[in-house]
């Protein structure tokens, strides 16, 4: 049986090992959403935000020197990202209807981040499958912090309301004796 901080460092472990694959898959598929914060989203639901900091700080890492050196830029977005999920769960913003409002509030300060990198650093253009929209709405005649903007912020928002539709999923299927035991932390 483990015991309560093993149990977290394997839930934070799991967490990582969620993002990469999230990650790997959107980068190769190249979809215009990242699933690279199931994971952060999931430990900052079961944790708390500290430990959902941890999760995203990990996957940015440990994706950036494997496959994609750009998410080593964006580990601010997976730090607000674990934060502010972890804040907003416990406060009961992701129940119900209050998922909308829940997701968009957080959207906001993860987009206005995921934008001022990649428009900045970038020129808007990184390994994302988003890239294209960017290019999309550049052409159109927008500038590129605005298209930057935009496009992050409506990628951002289908990216968490996915990730956090599939965590709550997760949440209620998960035994009644792991809750319990983490509840002792919490």
């Amino acid at each position: 049986m483990l015991n309560r901080k093993s149990l977290k460092l394997t839930i934070v472990g799991l967490g990582i090992a969620l993002n990469i694959v999230g990650a790997f898959i959107a980068l190769n598929l190249k979809l215009p959403i990242y699933l690279d914060s199931i994971g952060t989203l999931m430990v900052a639901f079961i944790l708390g935000p500290k430990y959902g900091i941890l999760t995203g700080l990990g996957g940015s890492i440990v994706s950036g020197v494997s496959f994609d050196i750009y998410s080593l830029y964006f580990a601010p977005v997976q730090i607000f990202t674990g934060y502010l999920g972890g804040t907003f769960y416990k406060k009961n913003l992701f129940c119900g209807w209050k998922i909308i409002i829940g997701t968009f509030l957080m959207t906001i300060f993860v987009s206005f981040t995921g934008a001022l990198i990649a428009a900045y650093l970038f020129g808007g253009i990184t390994s994302s499958g988003s890239s294209y929209i960017v290019v999309f709405l550049s052409n159109l005649g927008l500038n590129k912090v605005m298209s930057v903007f935009i496009v992050q912020f409506f990628t951002d928002y289908f990216d968490k309301l996915v990730a956090i539709l599939l965590v709550l999923s997760a949440l209620k299927v998960m035994p009644k004796q792991i809750k319990r035991k983490l509840e002792l932390d919490n």
